[in-house]
Protein backbone atom coordinates (compact mmCIF):
# COMPACT_ATOMS: atom_id res chain seq x y z
CA UNK A 1 0.00 0.00 0.00
CA UNK A 2 1.46 3.70 -0.57
CA UNK A 3 -0.22 6.66 0.39
CA UNK A 4 0.53 9.96 -0.80
CA UNK A 5 -0.17 13.71 0.54
CA UNK A 6 -0.72 16.63 -1.58
CA UNK A 7 -1.32 19.87 -0.58
CA UNK A 8 -4.15 22.61 -1.21
CA UNK A 9 -3.01 26.50 -2.84
CA UNK A 10 -4.33 29.33 -2.10
CA UNK A 11 -3.60 31.76 -5.44
CA UNK A 12 -2.42 34.92 -4.09
CA UNK A 13 -1.74 36.93 -7.65
CA UNK A 14 -2.23 36.64 -11.98
CA UNK A 15 -4.89 33.69 -11.45
CA UNK A 16 -5.78 32.91 -14.94
CA UNK A 17 -2.81 34.14 -17.03
CA UNK A 18 -1.76 30.10 -16.62
CA UNK A 19 -4.27 29.00 -19.19
CA UNK A 20 -2.41 28.30 -22.58
CA UNK A 21 -4.71 31.02 -24.47
CA UNK A 22 -3.50 33.71 -22.55
CA UNK A 23 0.20 32.58 -22.09
CA UNK A 24 0.62 31.27 -25.51
CA UNK A 25 0.29 35.05 -26.24
CA UNK A 26 1.37 37.41 -23.39
CA UNK A 27 3.64 34.47 -21.30
CA UNK A 28 1.94 33.98 -17.24
CA UNK A 29 2.45 34.76 -13.98
CA UNK A 30 1.33 33.01 -10.74
CA UNK A 31 2.01 33.48 -7.37
CA UNK A 32 0.23 30.79 -5.05
CA UNK A 33 0.60 29.55 -1.94
CA UNK A 34 0.51 25.77 -1.09
CA UNK A 35 -1.62 25.29 2.64
CA UNK A 36 -1.63 22.48 5.15
CA UNK A 37 -4.58 20.71 3.98
CA UNK A 38 -4.72 17.92 1.61
CA UNK A 39 -5.84 15.44 -0.82
CA UNK A 40 -4.77 12.12 0.39
CA UNK A 41 -4.47 9.10 -1.98
CA UNK A 42 -3.85 5.34 -1.51
CA UNK A 43 -2.51 2.75 -3.81
CA UNK A 44 -2.98 -0.92 -3.36
CA UNK A 45 -2.53 -3.66 -5.39
CA UNK A 46 -5.29 -6.66 -5.07
CA UNK A 47 -3.49 -10.12 -4.58
CA UNK A 48 -6.40 -12.64 -5.47
CA UNK A 49 -7.85 -10.67 -8.48
CA UNK A 50 -6.94 -7.89 -11.29
CA UNK A 51 -9.59 -5.79 -11.16
CA UNK A 52 -9.79 -2.37 -11.20
CA UNK A 53 -11.22 -0.35 -7.97
CA UNK A 54 -11.77 3.19 -7.71
CA UNK A 55 -13.16 4.76 -4.66
CA UNK A 56 -13.94 8.53 -4.41
CA UNK A 57 -17.39 10.06 -4.14
CA UNK A 58 -18.61 7.02 -6.32
CA UNK A 59 -17.25 3.61 -6.34
CA UNK A 60 -16.14 2.17 -9.54
CA UNK A 61 -15.34 -1.95 -10.46
CA UNK A 62 -14.20 -2.62 -13.73
CA UNK A 63 -11.95 -5.24 -15.48
CA UNK A 64 -9.76 -3.02 -16.90
CA UNK A 65 -9.25 0.84 -17.15
CA UNK A 66 -11.10 1.54 -20.21
CA UNK A 67 -13.64 0.83 -18.24
CA UNK A 68 -13.37 3.35 -15.87
CA UNK A 69 -15.24 6.61 -15.80
CA UNK A 70 -13.22 8.63 -13.81
CA UNK A 71 -11.28 10.39 -16.24
CA UNK A 72 -8.26 11.47 -14.60
CA UNK A 73 -7.32 8.27 -13.40
CA UNK A 74 -7.86 6.41 -16.60
CA UNK A 75 -5.15 8.40 -18.36
CA UNK A 76 -2.76 8.53 -15.58
CA UNK A 77 -3.05 4.79 -15.24
CA UNK A 78 -2.83 4.58 -19.03
CA UNK A 79 0.13 6.84 -19.26
CA UNK A 80 2.33 4.31 -16.89
CA UNK A 81 0.90 1.49 -19.14
CA UNK A 82 -1.32 -0.28 -16.07
CA UNK A 83 -4.33 -1.65 -17.20
CA UNK A 84 -5.73 -3.78 -14.81
CA UNK A 85 -5.04 -5.15 -11.21
CA UNK A 86 -4.87 -1.75 -9.26
CA UNK A 87 -6.99 -0.10 -6.10
CA UNK A 88 -6.88 3.54 -5.14
CA UNK A 89 -8.84 5.04 -2.57
CA UNK A 90 -9.06 9.11 -2.32
CA UNK A 91 -10.26 11.43 0.90
CA UNK A 92 -9.57 15.36 0.82
CA UNK A 93 -9.71 17.56 4.16
CA UNK A 94 -11.46 19.65 1.67
CA UNK A 95 -14.57 19.42 -0.49
CA UNK A 96 -14.45 19.17 -4.01
CA UNK A 97 -15.16 22.20 -6.43
CA UNK A 98 -13.98 24.55 -3.28
CA UNK A 99 -11.41 26.95 -5.95
CA UNK A 100 -8.21 25.47 -4.14
CA UNK A 101 -7.19 23.14 -6.92
CA UNK A 102 -8.56 19.78 -5.84
CA UNK A 103 -8.79 17.76 -9.40
CA UNK A 104 -5.20 18.60 -10.05
CA UNK A 105 -4.04 17.77 -6.12
CA UNK A 106 -6.10 14.21 -7.08
CA UNK A 107 -4.17 13.46 -10.41
CA UNK A 108 -0.66 14.84 -8.70
CA UNK A 109 -0.88 12.62 -5.97
CA UNK A 110 -2.19 9.42 -7.79
CA UNK A 111 0.77 10.24 -10.19
CA UNK A 112 2.93 10.78 -7.55
CA UNK A 113 1.72 7.35 -6.14
CA UNK A 114 1.86 5.58 -9.23
CA UNK A 115 5.20 6.69 -9.98
CA UNK A 116 6.51 5.56 -6.30
CA UNK A 117 5.15 2.33 -6.86
CA UNK A 118 6.63 1.52 -10.37
CA UNK A 119 10.08 3.15 -8.96
CA UNK A 120 10.44 5.84 -11.29
CA UNK A 121 11.45 8.84 -9.43
CA UNK A 122 12.14 12.10 -12.14
CA UNK A 123 12.18 15.89 -11.26
CA UNK A 124 9.52 17.21 -9.94
CA UNK A 125 9.02 19.46 -12.52
CA UNK A 126 8.51 16.42 -14.97
CA UNK A 127 5.56 15.40 -12.67
CA UNK A 128 3.65 18.52 -12.90
CA UNK A 129 4.60 18.33 -16.55
CA UNK A 130 2.31 15.25 -16.78
CA UNK A 131 -0.40 16.09 -14.83
CA UNK A 132 -0.68 19.22 -17.54
CA UNK A 133 -0.45 17.13 -20.26
CA UNK A 134 -3.05 14.63 -19.21
CA UNK A 135 -5.40 17.74 -18.00
CA UNK A 136 -4.53 20.22 -20.96
CA UNK A 137 -3.44 17.71 -23.62
CA UNK A 138 -5.31 14.39 -23.57
CA UNK A 139 -8.71 15.69 -21.76
CA UNK A 140 -8.60 19.36 -23.81
CA UNK A 141 -9.95 20.77 -20.21
CA UNK A 142 -10.22 24.91 -20.54
CA UNK A 143 -7.51 25.09 -17.46
CA UNK A 144 -4.37 26.52 -16.55
CA UNK A 145 -0.72 25.19 -15.36
CA UNK A 146 -1.34 26.80 -11.65
CA UNK A 147 -2.90 23.76 -9.89
CA UNK A 148 -0.56 20.73 -11.05
CA UNK A 149 2.80 22.91 -10.30
CA UNK A 150 1.46 24.32 -6.91
CA UNK A 151 -0.13 20.45 -5.79
CA UNK A 152 3.57 19.20 -7.00
CA UNK A 153 5.83 22.04 -5.73
CA UNK A 154 3.74 23.53 -2.65
CA UNK A 155 4.98 26.53 -0.70
CA UNK A 156 4.94 30.47 -0.99
CA UNK A 157 5.97 30.09 -4.89
CA UNK A 158 5.78 32.52 -8.52
CA UNK A 159 5.55 30.38 -11.73
CA UNK A 160 6.52 32.47 -14.45
CA UNK A 161 5.22 30.81 -17.72
CA UNK A 162 6.47 31.51 -21.17
CA UNK A 163 4.88 31.37 -24.31
CA UNK A 164 6.14 28.24 -25.37
CA UNK A 165 4.95 26.66 -22.20
CA UNK A 166 7.44 26.45 -20.31
CA UNK A 167 7.26 27.12 -16.46
CA UNK A 168 10.05 28.54 -14.22
CA UNK A 169 9.35 28.13 -10.61
CA UNK A 170 10.55 30.03 -7.49
CA UNK A 171 10.00 29.72 -3.81
CA UNK A 172 9.73 32.97 -2.20
CA UNK A 173 11.51 33.15 1.28
CA UNK A 174 9.89 35.07 4.14
CA UNK A 175 10.56 35.41 7.70
CA UNK A 176 8.65 33.09 10.14
CA UNK A 177 6.97 36.52 11.13
CA UNK A 178 6.00 37.81 7.78
CA UNK A 179 4.64 34.90 7.12
CA UNK A 180 2.27 34.34 10.49
CA UNK A 181 1.11 37.70 9.60
CA UNK A 182 0.03 37.36 6.12
CA UNK A 183 -1.34 34.36 6.57
CA UNK A 184 -3.73 35.80 10.15
CA UNK A 185 -4.66 38.82 7.89
CA UNK A 186 -5.58 36.55 4.97
CA UNK A 187 -9.22 34.81 5.71
CA UNK A 188 -10.31 32.05 3.90
CA UNK A 189 -14.56 31.26 4.21
CA UNK A 190 -16.47 29.03 2.62
CA UNK A 191 -19.49 30.09 1.10
CA UNK A 192 -21.17 26.45 0.63
CA UNK A 193 -21.56 26.65 -2.88
CA UNK A 194 -19.26 24.40 -5.12
CA UNK A 195 -19.08 24.92 -8.99
CA UNK A 196 -17.25 23.24 -11.89
CA UNK A 197 -13.78 25.31 -12.65
CA UNK A 198 -14.11 24.18 -16.17
CA UNK A 199 -17.53 25.77 -16.41
CA UNK A 200 -16.06 29.22 -14.82
CA UNK A 201 -13.12 28.94 -16.88
CA UNK A 202 -15.02 28.36 -20.72
CA UNK A 203 -15.78 31.63 -21.47
CA UNK A 204 -12.58 32.71 -20.30
CA UNK A 205 -11.01 30.67 -23.03
CA UNK A 206 -13.23 30.71 -25.77
CA UNK A 207 -12.87 34.48 -25.81
CA UNK A 208 -9.36 34.80 -25.81
CA UNK A 209 -8.96 31.61 -28.39
CA UNK A 210 -11.69 33.84 -30.80
CA UNK A 211 -9.84 36.43 -32.35
CA UNK A 212 -13.37 38.04 -33.56
CA UNK A 213 -15.28 37.11 -30.07
CA UNK A 214 -16.87 40.17 -29.24
CA UNK A 215 -15.48 39.61 -25.37
CA UNK A 216 -11.54 39.14 -26.46
CA UNK A 217 -10.56 42.83 -26.22
CA UNK A 218 -12.44 42.84 -22.38
CA UNK A 219 -11.33 39.54 -21.46
CA UNK A 220 -7.36 40.32 -22.68
CA UNK A 221 -7.10 43.40 -21.24
CA UNK A 222 -8.79 42.29 -17.75
CA UNK A 223 -5.94 39.21 -17.93
CA UNK A 224 -3.22 41.72 -18.66
CA UNK A 225 -4.08 44.01 -15.41
CA UNK A 226 -4.30 40.58 -13.70
CA UNK A 227 -0.69 39.91 -14.26
CA UNK A 228 0.43 43.00 -14.04
CA UNK A 229 -1.09 43.56 -10.41
CA UNK A 230 0.10 39.78 -9.78
CA UNK A 231 3.99 41.22 -10.14
CA UNK A 232 3.25 44.24 -7.93
CA UNK A 233 1.79 41.86 -5.45
CA UNK A 234 4.70 39.57 -5.57
CA UNK A 235 6.76 42.25 -5.24
CA UNK A 236 4.35 43.98 -1.86
CA UNK A 237 4.97 40.58 -0.28
CA UNK A 238 8.40 40.08 -0.63
CA UNK A 239 8.48 43.73 1.32
CA UNK A 240 6.27 42.86 3.73
CA UNK A 241 3.81 45.05 2.69
CA UNK A 242 1.10 42.85 3.88
CA UNK A 243 -1.85 46.02 3.77
CA UNK A 244 -0.20 47.17 0.21
CA UNK A 245 -1.26 43.62 -0.77
CA UNK A 246 -4.86 43.59 0.47
CA UNK A 247 -5.45 46.59 -1.40
CA UNK A 248 -3.93 45.07 -4.94
CA UNK A 249 -5.99 42.25 -4.40
CA UNK A 250 -9.24 44.48 -4.29
CA UNK A 251 -7.76 45.51 -7.79
CA UNK A 252 -7.26 42.19 -8.88
CA UNK A 253 -10.97 41.13 -7.92
CA UNK A 254 -12.47 44.42 -10.36
CA UNK A 255 -10.59 43.39 -13.08
CA UNK A 256 -11.81 39.16 -12.15
CA UNK A 257 -14.98 39.84 -11.95
CA UNK A 258 -15.02 41.47 -15.55
CA UNK A 259 -13.75 38.07 -17.22
CA UNK A 260 -16.89 36.36 -16.79
CA UNK A 261 -20.51 36.14 -15.34
CA UNK A 262 -20.41 33.31 -13.95
CA UNK A 263 -17.37 34.86 -11.38
CA UNK A 264 -19.48 36.74 -8.82
CA UNK A 265 -23.10 37.43 -8.23
CA UNK A 266 -24.82 40.55 -6.78
CA UNK A 267 -25.28 38.60 -2.98
CA UNK A 268 -21.29 38.18 -2.89
CA UNK A 269 -20.85 41.88 -4.12
CA UNK A 270 -22.91 43.42 -2.07
CA UNK A 271 -21.34 41.47 0.79
CA UNK A 272 -17.87 42.14 -0.22
CA UNK A 273 -18.47 46.38 -0.36
CA UNK A 274 -20.34 45.49 3.17
CA UNK A 275 -17.55 44.32 4.62
CA UNK A 276 -14.84 46.55 3.40
CA UNK A 277 -17.08 49.20 4.73
CA UNK A 278 -18.06 47.67 8.27
CA UNK A 279 -14.99 45.54 8.82
CA UNK A 280 -11.93 47.01 7.62
CA UNK A 281 -11.69 44.85 4.62
CA UNK A 282 -9.09 46.41 2.01
CA UNK A 283 -9.12 43.63 -0.50
CA UNK A 284 -10.55 40.03 -1.74
CA UNK A 285 -12.06 37.92 -4.08
CA UNK A 286 -13.56 34.35 -4.54
CA UNK A 287 -10.78 32.04 -4.35
CA UNK A 288 -9.44 29.87 -7.60
CA UNK A 289 -11.61 30.02 -10.72
CA UNK A 290 -14.42 31.68 -8.67
CA UNK A 291 -18.09 31.12 -9.00
CA UNK A 292 -18.17 29.62 -5.30
CA UNK A 293 -15.95 27.60 -3.00
CA UNK A 294 -14.01 30.01 -0.59
CA UNK A 295 -14.07 33.82 -0.10
CA UNK A 296 -10.48 34.87 0.69
CA UNK A 297 -10.53 38.48 3.04
CA UNK A 298 -7.51 40.13 3.62
CA UNK A 299 -7.96 42.10 6.54
CA UNK A 300 -5.09 44.12 9.28
CA UNK A 301 -7.34 44.14 11.95
CA UNK A 302 -11.14 43.18 13.98
CA UNK A 303 -10.24 39.27 13.17
CA UNK A 304 -12.78 38.15 15.88
CA UNK A 305 -15.47 40.61 14.49
CA UNK A 306 -15.40 39.72 11.20
CA UNK A 307 -15.18 36.05 11.80
CA UNK A 308 -18.17 36.06 13.95
CA UNK A 309 -20.29 38.18 11.82
CA UNK A 310 -19.06 35.78 8.45
CA UNK A 311 -20.37 32.42 11.07
CA UNK A 312 -23.79 34.60 11.71
CA UNK A 313 -23.98 34.01 7.87
CA UNK A 314 -23.39 30.50 7.85
CA UNK A 315 -19.66 30.54 6.21
CA UNK A 316 -17.22 29.37 8.51
CA UNK A 317 -13.83 30.45 8.62
CA UNK A 318 -10.89 27.96 7.50
CA UNK A 319 -7.70 28.52 9.51
CA UNK A 320 -4.23 27.24 7.53
CA UNK A 321 -0.92 27.34 7.49
CA UNK A 322 1.67 27.74 4.49
CA UNK A 323 2.65 23.72 3.49
CA UNK A 324 6.40 23.99 2.06
CA UNK A 325 6.34 20.44 0.76
CA UNK A 326 4.37 19.53 -2.63
CA UNK A 327 3.34 15.96 -3.25
CA UNK A 328 5.25 13.34 -1.31
CA UNK A 329 4.72 9.59 -0.50
CA UNK A 330 3.98 9.24 3.33
CA UNK A 331 3.46 5.84 3.44
CA UNK A 332 4.76 2.82 1.19
CA UNK A 333 4.50 -0.86 2.35
CA UNK A 334 3.54 -3.33 -0.76
CA UNK A 335 4.34 -6.33 -2.15
CA UNK A 336 6.92 -7.00 -4.56
CA UNK A 337 5.28 -9.93 -6.72
CA UNK A 338 3.10 -7.41 -7.29
CA UNK A 339 5.18 -4.81 -8.56
CA UNK A 340 6.90 -7.13 -10.62
CA UNK A 341 3.55 -7.85 -12.59
CA UNK A 342 2.90 -4.49 -13.59
CA UNK A 343 6.76 -4.26 -14.57
CA UNK A 344 5.98 -6.96 -17.32
CA UNK A 345 3.09 -5.53 -18.34
CA UNK A 346 5.36 -2.50 -18.94
CA UNK A 347 8.02 -3.78 -20.84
Amino acid sequence: MIVSRTPFRLTLGGGGTDLPSFYEQHGGFILAMGIDKYMYVVLNVPNADRLVRLHYTNSETVDSIDGLKHELAREAFRLHGINDAIEVASVADLPAGSGLGSSSCYLVGLLTSVRDYLRRPVPLAEIAEEACHIELNILKKPIGKQDQYMATFGGLTTLDIAPSGKVAVQHIPLEPASISTLVANTHMYYTNVQRNTVDVLKDQDQAMKEPKSQDRGRVEDSLLGIKEIGLAIRDAIVQGDFDQFGALMDKHWQHKRKLSGKISNSKIDDLYEHLKREYGVLGGKIAGAGGGGFLMLYVPANHKELTAHMASLGMKRLHYNVEFEGSKVITNVFNAQSLSIHRRQTI
